[in-house]
């Protein structure tokens, strides 16, 4: 088990520890309440955000970005913490244009978004057909690696499953 962990956790290290290429880890906000007005996370989805950070621990992530929602600014604060980042606000109606901020970086990044505007971001930054998710999908972890070479867009099951 261990074993496979580590082999797992090396497709998201090695590439990003490339000189001239960099990362952008994109993921849904974790599990929320059922609550209408902006939900807080329910407890599966606290733990999925403490999963998401020790999975890209090591991953030289420079910068956290979040919508302004309560889900998922609390699904990124847990690896903003370990990491001592600070949380930046994006703009899910701009994605355009935050999409070519991020490949202007040329730095790793991680995104925390939502079901409508994840897999949308993914496609806007890897130039492919992402699938769109449903409300109920919260596993999904996308990375997009861009080199010289070119993108590569991967997807990623988080291993959490919440019943």
């Amino acid at each position: 088990m261990k074993y496979s962990l580590l082999v797992a956790l090396s497709f998201f290290v090695l590439p990003a520890l490339a000189d001239d290429s960099f990362s952008i880890y994109l993921v849904r906000h974790a599990e929320k309440q059922a609550v209408k007005d902006d939900p807080k996370l329910t407890q599966c989805g606290k733990l999925r955000a403490k999963q998401i950070a020790n999975m890209l621990e090591h991953t030289k992530i420079k910068h956290v970005y979040s919508t302004a929602y309560q889900r998922t600014m609390a699904t990124a604060a847990p690896f903003a913490k370990q990491q001592k980042l600070a949380i930046k606000q994006y703009s899910p109606a701009k994605l355009n244009q935050f999409a070519q901020q991020l490949l202007k970086q040329k730095e790793n990044v991680l995104v925390v978004g939502h079901s409508n505007t994840t897999p949308q971001l993914s496609a806007l930054l890897s130039e492919l057909t992402v699938d769109d998710i449903t409300e109920k999908q919260y596993r999904n972890l996308y990375q997009i690696q861009v080199s010289s070479s070119g993108k590569t867009l991967t997807l990623f099951t988080q291993p959490l499953t919440c019943r």
